[in-house]
Order: structure tokens, then sequence, then C-alpha cells
């Protein structure tokens, strides 16, 4: 699938991605904060769908925080990026003060975002993740293995922009994919908007609630 680059906004994203998903029955979206949920709030509206997050946090090297040698899910759960832990020789043992600073940080902001609204329930729902685009995808990854693990009956990726090769290899982790274009060459995904302006927490939670305020509560 193609569409015409750059998108104008994260907005005019979204609206693209749901004339192109099709219909479901009752889907919850999954938004990657921050930018993600810009472009999942009118794909949940399109579908009547509820929204909420999937959020997962880098855990950091020790000598470059922001090298993601892994990254937390959810539900506490690490996945490590095995072929740099071995390039470094470091073990997910020598990770373990940046994997519960990671896991903390997690929790801080779905506390932020959600407050004490009920977690929705995943099994034998179909599940569409949304984010604005992807880079690396190996954050997602991990998010997309929580959602695996909470035996959705559809799994279903959503974006509007990634790298050819990372889509390639994305496609293997959700039962199925939409991603709007794979431009080459790729340097970062907000190459590809005209307006990537930086989403803020109170934006997400705005958003949020405008959605929960409909009536689509967690199942």
């Amino acid at each position: 699938m193609s569409a015409t680059l750059p998108f104008p906004n994260r907005y005019e994203a979204g609206r693209a991605l749901a004339r192109a998903l099709g219909p479901f029955r009752q889907p919850l979206v999954l938004a990657v904060p921050r930018g993600g949920v810009e472009v999942a709030a009118p794909v949940a509206t399109a579908l009547a769908a509820e929204l909420d997050l999937l959020l997962t946090r880098k855990v950091g090297a020790p000598f470059d925080p922001e090298l993601a040698l892994g990254a937390v899910a959810p539900d506490g759960e690490v996945l490590f990026h095995d072929v740099l832990l071995e390039r470094f020789g470091l073990t997910p043992r020598d990770l373990a003060v940046q994997v519960a600073e990671a896991r903390r940080e997690l929790g801080r902001r779905l506390r932020t975002y959600r407050g004490d609204r009920p977690e929705p329930q995943l099994a034998g729902r179909e599940v569409i993740v949304v984010d604005d685009g992807i880079a690396t995808g190996f954050t997602l990854k991990a998010g997309l293995a929580w959602v695996r693990r909470q035996a959705p009956a559809c799994l279903v990726l959503a974006v509007p922009v990634a790298p050819p090769e990372v889509w390639q290899e994305l496609e293997a982790w959700c039962d199925r994919g939409l991603c709007l274009a794979t431009p080459e060459p790729f340097y970062a995904v907000g190459q590809f908007y005209q307006d990537f302006s930086a989403v803020d927490d109170a934006r997400v939670i705005n958003l949020l609630r405008e959605n929960w305020a409909l009536g689509r509560k967690a199942h």
C-alpha cells in the first residue's frame, strides 16, 4: 500500500489509516504515546472503538542511556536486544538497575495517563496497535509481545509509515499489518509529516478522556 507523502499531520494520517483498515467488531485501539495517540484518536472514532494505550519503556545501556538494550512491557516483562548485549559483552543481570528504573517510570507514566481507570481486557478481542510511525521498531516488539500474551482474537499493527526492512520484520509479530508507506531513504519518522509538532502529556490525557466520555468502557 502506498500513500502520498508527506502526511499533513498526525490527524490526517490517522484518518487515512482508518479508511484503509476496514470493518472491525468492537475493536480495542491501543495507541503508542505520545504521537501515536494523535493518530489513533481518529482511527478509534471512525471504528467506534475504545481507545487506550500501549506503553513500553526503553532500557538504556549503562554507558549510554539513549542506546536501547532492552524494553519493558506493561506487565514488567523485559525484551532484551540479544545482538547488542553480545556485542557489548553484557548480560541481562548487568542491566538490573536500568530495568528497575524503566519499570518505575513505566508505572508512573501509566498512572499519569490513565489514573485509576481499569485496564482494558484484551482476551478474545480484535486489538489494533497504532503509532505515528516506526523507526527501529525494537521497543514496539516488547509491546506487541505483551498484547500477544493477553490472547487477543486478532492482533493488528497499523502505522502510517515505516522503513521497508523494519516493517517486513514487524509484520511477523502480528496477525495483520497495515503500513500506508514504506519509503526509502528513511532517516526519521518526522521527515514524512508536514506538521510533526511535539505531543505533550496533557494532549494524550485529553484525547483519552474524549474517547472514554463517549461511553466506550473498558471491557
